[in-house]
């Protein structure tokens, strides 16, 4: 399927284009529709992916990873917004995490917690605990391109597809413009 300037395949016939964990959350979820494509992995983050590929901002979804803290309990969460947006960590997001204290996690624990790539980090495949807040914008486009854990590809999905991850809630977080 021809997205922008990027040709996607079925995910199923392509599983060395994710990561490991990605590959098992699309297996043990069953999840339809999941498609991949190769990309530069140079141009993995999301404005030099989007202009390079001719992909609309508004058809691209970063994963956030963040750092939630209550008292002597620290957790972690996973926020989707479109790349046009912009998630209200210390308002909406902290709220909804019932947390004290919220930031952006570091980037080597990100990394090391997701076991998949910094500019990969996507929603599945994400630890079975975390979880994910994901913005209405998200849920209601069509087709949405996301991580895939690794550097060197993207996901394309239906965007209501996020939501049927496990511990996955739609909601508004982002900042109002």
């Amino acid at each position: 399927m021809k997205f922008g300037r990027l040709d996607f395949s079925p995910v199923e016939d392509n599983f060395d284009l994710v990561a490991p964990a990605v590959k098992k959350a699309i297996l043990d979820n069953n999840l339809k529709d999941v498609l991949v494509t190769k990309i530069d992995p140079d141009l993995a983050d999301t404005a030099a992916f989007c202009d390079h590929y001719n992909i609309g901002m508004d058809v691209s979804a970063n994963c956030v990873v963040v750092e939630a803290k209550r008292a002597d309990k620290s957790w972690y969460a996973a926020c989707m917004v479109l790349a046009t947006t912009r998630a209200d960590v210390n308002g909406i997001v902290r709220k909804q995490l019932d947390a004290r204290k919220i930031s952006f996690a570091p980037m080597g624990n990100a990394v090391a917690l997701t076991k998949m790539e910094y500019g990969g980090i996507t929603p599945i495949g994400l630890p079975a605990d975390w979880p994910i807040l994901i913005d209405s914008n998200v849920d209601k486009t069509k087709q949405i391109i996301i991580g895939s854990g690794i550097r060197d590809s993207k996901l394309l999905v239906p965007g209501h597809l996020l939501a049927s991850l496990p511990k996955a809630r739609v909601l508004d977080i982002t900042k109002a413009n």
